[in-house]
């Protein structure tokens, strides 16, 4: 008959494996805590790299705009993101870049997003891309904030010509007779308590010669 002493032994030995087992998995833990430290590191490095990229592009953007629209770009560098914000007769609209992670630490994860309010047309608002946080790829990430650039730059100019949008924003050259968005107006003269539009400076000389100089 065994004694109870051996059953101690095999209790203990039990105990002593579960012991083990422990010790392993927060050795693990521990380990999987660094490494994760580490790529915490590198995605803070690769965002630091990011404007590198993104700045200029953004900058052209607005400069190729000019005078076109006025623009207000805010830097929210606590949340990772570049936000645009587009005046605009016609519709607010905002433009964001933004830079994230997932959950593991392990990509480099790019948002572009577009809001158009109203929304009276179907947009892409929303694109993802991502690199593994060790094979960042810049030229890659270039030509994809290209794109988007320029599939906003498409999805604005639309805007300007959609009838939904240009409802109520039409108007019309009481000398030429055309129809027209009343952003597009080349020239506009007050007479009588209103505002003519006016296609082109020559229809505005032949109406203000029409009414006297149209200075009333």
């Amino acid at each position: 008959m065994p004694d109870v002493a051996t059953l101690i032994d095999r209790i203990d030995a039990e105990f002593s494996t579960l012991d083990d087992k422990i010790k392993r998995a927060q050795s693990e833990r521990l380990q999987e805590y660094h490494e994760r430290q580490n790529r915490l590191t590198l995605f803070e490095q690769q965002l630091d790299a990011l404007p590198a990229v993104t700045k200029p592009r953004l900058e052209a953007l607005i400069q190729r705009f000019g005078d076109r629209v006025k623009v207000t770009p805010r830097i929210a560098s606590s949340s990772r993101e570049v936000s645009l914000q587009f005046q605009s007769e016609l519709a607010r609209i905002r433009l964001r870049f933004s830079a994230a992670t997932d959950h593991e630490v392990r990509h480099l994860i790019l948002n572009y997003n577009l809001e158009i309010l109203p929304v009276l047309m179907q947009f892409d608002s929303h694109q993802q891309a991502e690199w593994p946080l060790d094979a960042v790829d810049q030229p890659a990430i270039a030509s994809w904030v290209d794109d988007r650039i320029v599939d906003f730059v498409k999805t604005y100019l639309s805007l300007h010509e959609n009838e939904y949008y240009l409802k109520d924003h039409m108007v019309e050259d009481p000398v030429a007779g055309v129809r027209f968005p009343r952003y597009a107006a080349a020239a506009t003269v007050d007479w009588s308590g209103k505002t003519y539009y006016f296609i082109g400076d020559e229809t505005r000389q032949e109406f203000e010669t029409q009414h006297g100089g149209a200075s009333g």
